[in-house]
């Protein structure tokens, strides 16, 4: 799903860190970077087809880094 980020993230929360990451090895070895987190955070995102709405953002982020694959995972509104 395409999509941008309209406002800034809130309530943003640790959901795992270090070996607990599912996809360490492979955020290893396409971004680099030792200590990953998944994080989750509430946004205003515009869709595709231009509607704007209120969603559950989830990503991954290391320090120095900062935010890969970042998804939707529920709309909020």
């Amino acid at each position: 799903m395409s999509f941008e980020i309209v406002s800034n993230i809130t309530e943003i929360e640790t959901i795992t860190r270090g070996g607990a990451v599912r996809d360490l090895n492979h955020l290893r070895k396409q971004f680099g970077g030792v200590r990953w987190r998944k994080l989750k955070g509430i946004a205003k995102v515009r869709l595709a087809n231009g509607r704007i709405r209120l969603a559950e953002l989830r990503w991954y982020e290391a320090h120095g880094i900062g935010k890969k694959k970042i998804k939707i995972k529920t709309f909020v509104d």
